[in-house]
Formats: C-alpha cells, sequence, structure tokens
C-alpha cells in the first residue's frame, strides 16, 4: 500500500475537499472551508517527494519532481485522485481532489483501522492561517498483545527503522532518519506499555529488566524481526525497536563495491565495518556473510547480542549464537568458536579489550573474521582498538594488528532524493604500506596513502558523499552534514562547481 493510501481515504470518507501537503507545514484536509490537521509535524521536502514518488505514474518517474507543475491521476484503492505537484526551488507543494469523474467520492465507509492510520511519511504542522485541529485518535486493541503486534506491523507498514515507546507519550516513529510522532494512537500509560512489551520479552529478559531495569531481545513476527530494547526512565518503562528485514538483501542489490566484496574471500583476517549508531552496519555485515554463504563452501558462526539476521545455510554451514542465550559473553562464545572449526567468524560487537584482543588471536590463527566499532572514520578505527590496550602492550598490538587488518568499511546513511538512505562508504585496505604506518605508529599519514590508492579500491568519505552528490542520489546539504572533515568537502563542491550550502 503506498504511504499516501491512508490520507486518501480520509479524503474519501470527507466527501470532497482536498489534501495538501506543502514543505515546512504539513498534510491537512480541507472541506466546505474547514482545515482538519491530520498529522502536526512539519515536513521536509524530500519526505514529500518520497511519498509522491510512489504513485507517479511509470512514465513520469525518471524525471519526477520536475521544476513547475505537474499534474497526474492517481487511482487509488479508494478511488481515482488528481495529483497536483509544484516545485519551487527547494520548496514543494502538492494538492490531493477527487478527479471529476468520481466528484465527491462514493460513500467510502468507515475506514477500516490499518487504512486510516496516517502513513509513513513524517507527518505536519498545518499551513500558515489554517485553523488548528485534533488528529483522529485511532486506538489501539485492548487486548495487549494484539496492540504490540499491531505497532510492529505499523513499523513495516510505514517502512520505519524503529519505533519508540515512552510511559505518558503516543508512539514516533524513524522514517528515512527523522523521528515522526503518531498521535493517532494515543497516549501509552506507563502500565498499559508494560503489559504490551512484555507479551514480547521472554521470562528471563523481565527478569533482568526487573534487576538491571533494561534488557535487549529479539522478537519476530510474520512480516520481520524485531531488535528490542527496554528501559526504564523517570516516566517509566520504555523501549525502542529496530526493524530487521526478513530477508537480507544481495551485496549485490546494495552496490556493495567490489573492494569490500573481495574481502569476503579472504582466509583469514580481520576485516571491520565501522559507523555511528543506526548507520546500516549490521546490514552491510549481513549482506557480506550472505555474500560467503553464497560463494564459499564453509564453516561461519556468528556471536550476536541479540541474534538479528537469520542466515539459512546455503553453500555454507551456518551456526547463529545468541550472547545470554546461547553462551555468556562475546569472549567466551569466541574462545569457543576455536574449537568449533569455523572458517568465518562474525562478531556483533567488539565491545572490550579482551574480546578485540582474541578476535585479532582469531584473526592471525588462519580464520576470517567479521566485526564491528562505533568510529566514525576508517584511519581512527586503528588508534581506537590500540588505544583500548595499556601502553606497554600497544606495540605488540600495533605489529599484530599491522599483520591480521585486512580492511575497514566506515560508513554513514544520507537521506536519498526521493525518499529513503543510501550508504556513503570509506574503505580503508591494508595495503603493506598502510600495514607499516600501522606498525610504526604512524597512523596520521593513512588518509594520505588512501588518497592515492583510489586505483585499488580504498576511498575517503569525502570522495563517497562527493560520489553521491554527483549521481543526483543525495543533496549537497545532506552530504556536507555528515561529512567529518567538512571544510575538505565544501572545497570538492567548490572544485566540481556544486553549489555550496550556506
Amino acid at each position: 500500500m503506498a504511504r499516501l493510501d491512508a490520507f486518501i481515504e480520509r479524503l474519501a470518507a470527507s466527501h470532497g475537499g482536498e489534501l495538501v501537503f506543502e514543505t515546512a507545514h504539513g498534510a491537512v484536509l480541507s472541506v466546505d472551508g474547514e482545515v482538519r490537521v491530520l498529522v502536526r509535524q512539519a515536513l521536509s521536502t524530500q519526505q514529500i517527494v518520497g511519498a509522491f514518488a510512489e504513485i507517479v505514474p511509470s512514465e513520469m518517474q525518471a524525471g519526477f519532481p520536475r521544476a513547475g507543475r505537474t499534474v497526474f491521476p492517481y487511482p487509488s484503492p479508494a478511488g481515482t485522485v488528481e495529483v497536483e505537484f509544484e516545485s519551487k526551488g527547494d520548496e514543494v507543494r502538492a494538492v490531493v481532489r477527487p478527479t471529476a469523474a468520481t466528484a465527491a467520492f462514493p460513500d467510502a465507509g468507515a475506514p477500516s483501522a490499518v487504512a486510516a492510520t496516517p502513513p509513513a511519511t513524517p507527518a505536519a504542522a498545518r499551513p500558515a492561517g489554517a485553523a488548528t485541529g485534533t488528529p483522529t485518535v485511532i486506538p489501539l486493541p485492548v487486548d495487549a498483545g494484539e496492540a504490540m503486534q499491531r505497532l510492529l506491523s505499523e513499523i513495516v507498514a510505514r517502512r520505519a527503522s524503529d519505533i519508540h515507546l515512552a510511559s505518558g507519550q503516543p508512539p514516533a516513529f524513524r522514517v528515512d532518519g527523522d523521528i515522526v510522532p503518531a498521535p493517532e494512537f494515543g497516549v501509552l500509560e506507563s502500565s498499559r506499555l508494560a503489559d504490551m512489551l512484555w507479551t514480547l520479552a521472554p521470562v528471563k529478559n523481565r527478569e533482568e529488566f526487573e534487576e538491571r531495569n533494561d534488557t535487549d531481545f529479539a522478537t519476530a513476527t510474520s512480516e520481520a524481526r524485531f531488535r528490542v530494547n527496554v528501559f526504564a526512565d523517570r516516566h517509566g518503562i520504555g523501549s525502542v525497536m529496530r526493524q530487521i528485514p526478513s530477508s537480507i538483501r544481495s551485496a549485490t542489490d546494495m552496490g556493495i563495491p567490489k573492494a569490500v566484496l573481495d574481502l569476503c574471500f579472504l582466509s583469514k583476517g580481520l576485516v571491520l565495518v565501522t559507523g555511528p549508531t543506526g548507520s546500516g552496519k549490521s546490514t552491510t555485515l549481513a549482506a557480506m556473510v550472505d555474500h560467503v554463504n553464497r560463494n564459499r563452501d564453509d564453516h561461519i558462526i556468528t556471536i550476536e547480542d541479540p541474534v538479528e539476521f537469520v542466515h539459512e545455510n546455503k553453500r555454507c554451514l551456518v551456526n547463529q549464537r545468541e550472547v545470554g542465550t546461547h553462551t555468556q559473553s562475546f569472549k567466551a562464545a569466541l574462545r569457543a568458536a576455536l574449537r568449533e572449526d569455523p572458517d568465518v567468524v562474525l562478531v556483533g560487537e567488539l565491545r572490550d579489550l579482551e574480546t578485540i584482543a582474541i578476535a585479532i588471536e582469531t584473526a592471525e590463527t588462519g580464520h576470517l573474521v567479521f566485526g564491528t566499532l562505533h568510529t566514525n572514520s576508517a584511519p581512527s578505527t586503528v588508534d581506537r582498538i590500540i588505544d583500548q590496550f595499556p601502553s606497554d602492550r600497544q606495540a605488540q598490538i600495533r605489529t599484530m594488528l599491522s599483520e591480521s587488518l585486512k580492511g575497514v568499511v566506515t560508513q554513514v546513511l544520507c537521506k536519498k532524493i526521493g525518499g529513503g538512505r543510501v550508504a556513503a562508504m570509506e574503505i580503508l585496505l591494508v595495503s603493506s604500506s598502510v600495514a607499516n604506518l600501522i606498525r610504526e605508529g604512524k597512523t596520521f599519514q593513512i588518509p594520505s596513502v588512501m588518497q592515492t590508492a583510489k586505483g585499488i579500491g580504498m576511498t575517503t568519505l569525502n570522495d563517497a558523499l562527493l560520489d553521491l552528490v554527483k549521481k543526483g542520489l543525495v543533496e549537497p546539504a545532506e552530504a556536507l552534514g555528515k561529512a567529518v572533515a567538512k571544510n575538505e568537502l565544501r572545497q570538492l563542491f567548490e572544485r566540481n562547481d556544486i553549489a555550496v550550502p550556506a
């Protein structure tokens, strides 16, 4: 179902009028001079374009949105509507009306609970001068389990990456990187929210929450898997649930560069995927493990907290172990893995010194080890690992790392023009020259090597961001916001005649 269909249901039920979506304002329904605010939070141009790009006729998709005024029909499930889309510079305005053929729509009746839910487009404040209104409340089922399942379905329907649940607040979804409140579901009181959450949590996690005031686990529906964190704050219980797609996107579909895929065929070594929280590290790693699974005849062990993407046996035998359920800790599982005849080991997170040390040893002893860290650049990843160790061990670790580290992929997610997100990847391949810099403690020179080694697949983050802007996938302002070295990226924009945002 297109994200706009639920809004059009509301239009159908009103017997006429028009829907209006406008940059920096929002989504309102105007009927006989009365303005009803459907959702309040301000919309961005990207959010509006993303929603309407789903319903543009196929012959118009390539150039959408064009400058000026564009009119097209859309045969929604509630009836055919006419869309008038106007683009002026960085702002857009879209109006949806019944067509002349259907005039004021036949009586659509009361829209179903699912259809009446405002869609994934982050919602909006009313246009200037519009009358205030109250969003229609769509009550969740009384049964706590059914209510929880309804919200999990909404995550998928809205194409959200996460849902945020807090005591005394309505649910909120993260869509294309933005937090989007959903006041139509009403406020969730602490006791009600707790009842809903405990329908999902295993008994051991409820006990852990009572002891520590937070807990992590995974759950699944027929539509997707979800990584769940439950916590306590000053208002009561709360939770954040991240959607993990039920199917793993292939490395080809994701457009992962060949230099990164080549790392999947190493017989031994350490390969790290890094980036800030929510940068898509797990998705990239899942695609890389899946690439191994499709192209090698080996044994893969994953150690995760919790298990996220599910890998079925393809050409490889895959064992997935969950910390707290199948093993006591990352380091315990990693030590045990050495006795389990693995070829490839995925460590969900290199959290502490001992886990990092065992991962390096595992890579040295003839295994390919994948892992993640929270770092902002590939060169800083090397320093982060070394700095974990006491000063009297750092020289030894530099030597070990120079021999075992094979590649670092650091990524950020950028909002894509037209909706969705795309990854910008910085790629560091540990060549002999990079290995020497690591061994000699000259990691500050690694960025210079990356600049001169583009021919073998190395890429700096700024070059990756520039490439996305050149391809028309990302706005310059968005790329600049994700850059670490912002002044250098501004200079790259200027040299490539790209308008630099103020």
